[in-house]
């Protein structure tokens, strides 16, 4: 993995777009970051609502997913798992071939205080984002939350985060475009399953399974031991590319997997979660089990279709994005991508550098140094961002 630099950083207005590093490279108009690391005023956690009929109807767990800096982008989700039966007292009907009645509450997501016990969190992260999921005497109680805008097309999307707690539950960062015919989702996802080996990580373009439970389709998902001896139970930067020709997975910068088959191809919402229904592919929690994802920060580059509640965000930027959502080549009209930036090794997480700018002199000027076997890396990103703003 390349070395940070010390690089200037540059506000994200100064770059026309930006380009990610790794095995399969791509260019994205928009940059977000969401830092859960020092929110000391929101932190608390909040009690189970153990009453199945109050759950999905909890209150937030703070002000904080109330605020504009949250709402604006994210919403916390309350569906179950019941078809519309177990709510009323009736036999119930789930769905796939759950055992556990599941409901998604708002009070299983808050932001908690960093424990010092000597996990590697780091000095700066007195608090995360916690996503709980636990096994009550008569559901599962869970959580979720996803993107309000479901028009994103293509990205880079990461996670400072670790999964900790008992067997039978999956924490999941993933990209979602539901159907009612479960055979054409289009997703590609990150999976951690907690009954399992705590060295290894799903990485799927679903669907996965073949009609009438015929068994899995192979080329679609791979169970991959995480690069350098880690596990989901410890901190990590958790990555997913999803681009035209592929979706490639990477742990601290270490590809961890990658396919080409059945990529997602139409816009997507992007989603977080962490749930049991006690079903095949998560296992059965124990009465009184818990476990969380717990996440630090997500970052993300990428293109948007502009739809739902994201469309005046991203509105100033449709104009440098086709209606495949890949970006335009430079023109006299749009100007696109002549000033390119990066995030990938710069030292402020968060932050952009500038990698290219082809408005000075008439070619681009690489202002960012580059450290260790990161400077190999950096020398192919320029050479790429002039040939791609000469075409």
């Amino acid at each position: 993995m390349a070395a940070a630099t010390s690089a200037e950083t540059v506000p994200d207005s100064s770059c026309d777009c930006f380009l990610s590093n790794g095995t399969n490279p791509g260019y994205y108009v928009k940059h977000a970051f969401f830092d859960f690391r020092q929110l000391s005023q929101h932190a608390g956690v909040p009690n189970v609502v153990e009453n199945a009929a109050s759950a999905a109807f909890a209150p937030e767990s703070s002000d904080f997913f109330t605020s504009d800096a949250w709402t604006s982008f994210w919403e916390i989700e309350n569906w179950n798992n019941s078809n519309g039966a177990a709510s009323n007292g009736r036999a119930n009907t789930l769905s796939n071939d759950a055992a556990v009645f599941m409901i998604n509450s708002p009070s299983n997501i808050y932001i908690a205080k960093a424990a010092d016990d000597g996990g590697g969190g780091g000095r700066d992260a007195v608090t995360f984002l916690t996503m709980r999921t636990r096994r009550l005497q008569d559901f599962q109680t869970a959580a979720e939350f996803q993107t309000a805008d479901a028009g994103y097309h293509f990205l880079s999307l990461r996670m400072r985060a670790r999964t900790v707690g008992a067997p039978g539950a999956v924490t999941a960062m993933f990209t979602y475009r539901g159907t009612a015919d479960p055979a054409r989702v289009q997703e590609a996802d990150v999976e951690i399953l907690t009954r399992g080996p705590r060295s290894v990580i799903q990485y799927t373009n679903q669907p996965s399974d073949l009609p009438a439970g015929r068994g899995e389709i192979a080329e679609a998902t791979r169970n991959a031991t995480l690069p350098a001896g880690g596990a989901w139970s410890d901190w990590a930067v958790h990555r997913l590319d999803w681009t035209r020709e592929r979706s490639v997975w990477y742990v601290d910068g270490r590809e961890a997997a990658s396919i080409a088959f059945q990529v997602p191809r139409e816009p997507a919402a992007v989603n977080f979660n962490a749930w049991s229904d006690g079903g095949s592919w998560s296992g059965n929690m124990k009465v009184g089990d818990e476990a969380s994802l717990q996440i630090q920060w997500i970052e993300m580059l990428y293109n948007s279709t502009g739809a739902g509640k994201q469309a005046a965000v991203v509105a100033a930027s449709e104009s440098r994005t086709g209606n495949d959502g890949r970006l335009m080549r430079g023109s006299a009209k749009h100007h696109a991508c002549k000033v390119v930036c990066t995030i990938d090794d710069v030292a402020d997480v968060g932050k952009a550098a500038l990698l290219s700018n082809s408005t000075e002199s008439g070619a681009a000027s690489i202002t960012r140094a580059a450290a260790g076997a990161g400077s190999f890396f950096m020398s192919l990103w320029a050479i790429a961002a002039i040939l791609y703003i000469a075409l």
